[in-house]
């Protein structure tokens, strides 16, 4: 359970979002003290200011009609919602026809929680969008794209404990939603995430397994690119460039804001084979693949992960893709590396 991993630290007010009140000495106008991609502005008051990410036109080009979707609410206290894509039934039928097999009506449910360091990222955002209907026509699949809280206002762990809030909703709709029911198959869920959200989703294997979601059966999990760290740096985290998506600056900005008050790189939500984490042992994961990019300042941890787990007798499989830099499909979700994953995935789904 994640309640045995996480420590219980509050963090403060300032880490909440909340403005703290300027002592009378404070003239000064509040200025930006921490910037995320544009995405996400802390300033010197406290105060949290988010904006929507820049246009993608080309993700328009994807919604060709191929597939269906619709949002949803799984948790009203918090706000958190979901939205689910369907293929439509002759799309999925033609993909089943095409590959020689036998025709189903019902198809694998990927559950996928969008990355964005924990501190920004939203399934609404065009690439993510643009992203998860390729998944669903192509693989094809039902697919459930997941929000969850965000730092700074929420630290975590509060996005693992949406996460497992999400999950455990997932079955009644599977079973009884009109919209979801005939169509997702209970027995071929598969768990996965970008970046940061593939740490969500590596939790949710230690949490779930495979049979933790009863009657739906989790048949694995695929981590695209885990955002794992440790304190010790890795060699890829050294050569890590200055101007990449994920440098060293933008990596330790992302562990301030977001990590428990008093916890840094090695806390075992970010480091599943740290000092402090559990032995995952006698998890039961089922299959798991992972996608590590070779220009990533978390390559190296995504192979270690992939080694360690294999030495403890997980069916894992490992994909390195060449010349690539992290979150490189959710990036560039119409490219041709990212067509490469969604192969990838449908072979292993």
């Amino acid at each position: 359970m994640l309640s045995s991993i996480v420590p219980s630290h509050e963090p403060p007010a300032s880490a909440r979002g909340r403005a703290r009140q300027p002592s009378l000495a404070t003239t000064a106008s509040p200025y930006v003290v921490e910037d995320c991609l544009g995405l996400l502005q802390v300033l010197s008051d406290g105060t949290v200011l988010r904006f929507p990410p820049p246009p993608f036109p080309a993700g328009d080009a994807c919604d060709d009609g191929r597939v269906e979707w619709r949002d949803a609410v799984y948790d009203a206290g918090n706000n958190l919602g979901v939205r689910m894509y369907r293929p439509r039934r002759r799309v999925a039928a033609d993909n089943k026809g095409a590959a020689g097999h036998k025709m189903k009506t019902k198809l694998p449910v990927l559950v996928y929680f969008p990355g964005g360091g924990f501190c920004f990222g939203s399934y609404s955002y065009p690439k993510n969008h643009a992203l998860c209907l390729r998944m669903a026509a192509e693989l094809p699949a039902v697919v459930c794209s997941f929000d969850h809280r965000l730092a700074p206002e929420h630290r975590l762990p509060a996005a693992f404990e949406d996460a497992a809030a999400a999950l455990l909703w997932l079955p009644g709709q599977v079973l009884r939603s009109p919209w979801l029911a005939g169509r997702a198959d209970p027995r071929r869920v598969f768990v996965s995430g970008t970046s940061s959200g593939a740490c969500v989703a590596h939790q949710m294997a230690v949490r779930f397994g495979t049979a933790g979601l009863h009657p739906l059966k989790v048949a694995g999990y695929i981590l695209l690119m885990p955002y794992f760290l440790s304190e010790e740096p890795t060699p890829s985290e050294l050569s890590a460039p200055a101007t990449a998506l994920l440098s060293r600056e933008r990596s330790d900005r992302y562990v301030r804001l977001a990590m428990p008050a008093g916890w840094d790189k090695d806390h075992p939500l970010v480091n599943p084979f740290g000092p402090y984490s559990p032995s995952l042992a006698a998890a039961d994961f089922g299959r798991v693949l992972v996608v590590a990019a070779e220009r990533d300042l978390v390559r190296d941890k995504n192979l270690e992960y992939a080694e360690r787990m294999k030495a403890l007798g997980k069916d894992v499989r490992l994909a390195l893709f060449p010349g690539q830099e992290h979150a490189f499909c959710a990036i560039k979700p119409l490219s041709a590396a990212a067509d490469e994953v969604i192969r990838l995935i449908k072979r292993f789904i």
